[in-house]
């Protein structure tokens, strides 16, 4: 899918801040102020002096003219934009091309399921629906491994109660772990900055919900999921 809309910029990162913002520079000399959408800590994400690609909005009343899309931090493209995650594996879905859920018969995006939000709804032939949550992976640390999340989240949390309890009503349920980060190759939770999430996630795999990674390909202006990446549920003490 293309993640770029004309038009789109080049700039270099001179800071990030209050979360949502960016300042950046342009070819020109101008310095802009931008829209960071990732509620994350981006840890290991960012430098100043980062190439960064922006988009620009049509949106005359949005107080920011551009999104902050991609950057290049040494030799990795990195995804900022979280919500591309999930349209990159909705893509994937539509297109039958997501290793595993190839028969998938209906998909339907952003459903109600108890007092969750959840990423996806697919339905099947001969089986119980499937309850879907995606998450964008960036945090990447020692030996191209991805960690998630990059700051403690009840809402994450929440996800993984809202699966487990899908489960148990008979439902199928999974997880999609997104690498938005040309440097992870595998991905486990973040132990040490949210140890609940490691050990909700385990109960999440231990009552049968799906836990799946997949890697993000970029060519600009364009970027699909690219393979499939091993997730480590077990907790290991030497990830950080």
């Amino acid at each position: 899918m293309r993640i770029l809309s004309e038009p789109w910029l080049e700039g270099r990162l001179i800071r990030r801040y209050k979360r949502f913002l960016a300042d950046v520079a342009l070819p020109d000399g101008t310095e802009v102020t931008v829209h960071c959408p990732n509620t994350g800590a981006m840890t290991n994400c960012f430098k100043e002096g980062d190439q960064v690609f922006l988009s620009e909005t049509r949106d005359t009343k949005r107080k920011t003219r551009f999104t902050w899309e991609l950057s290049r931090h040494g030799a990795y493209w990195i995804g900022i934009n979280s919500a591309k995650a999930n349209a990159l594996i909705g893509e994937a879905l539509d297109k039958r091309r997501l290793a595993g859920f190839e028969s998938v018969q209906e998909i339907k995006s952003e459903q109600r399921f108890l007092d969750s939000r959840m990423d996806f709804k697919l339905a099947f032939k001969g089986q119980p629906d499937m309850v879907m949550e995606v998450k964008s992976v960036t945090y990447r640390v020692r030996g191209n491994l991805g960690l998630f999340p990059d700051a403690p989240s009840l809402r994450a949390i929440k996800h993984l109660d809202a699966l487990i309890e899908a489960r148990r009503q008979g439902l199928q349920a999974a997880l999609i772990f997104c690498a938005q980060h040309s440097g992870i190759d595998r991905i486990a939770p973040a132990v040490e900055i949210a140890p609940d999430y490691g050990a909700k996630l385990q109960a999440a795999a231990a009552v049968g919900v799906k836990i799946h990674g997949f890697k993000v390909g970029y060519q600009l202006p364009y970027a699909q999921i690219k393979r499939a990446l091993p997730v480590e549920v077990a907790i290991k003490e030497d990830w950080q």
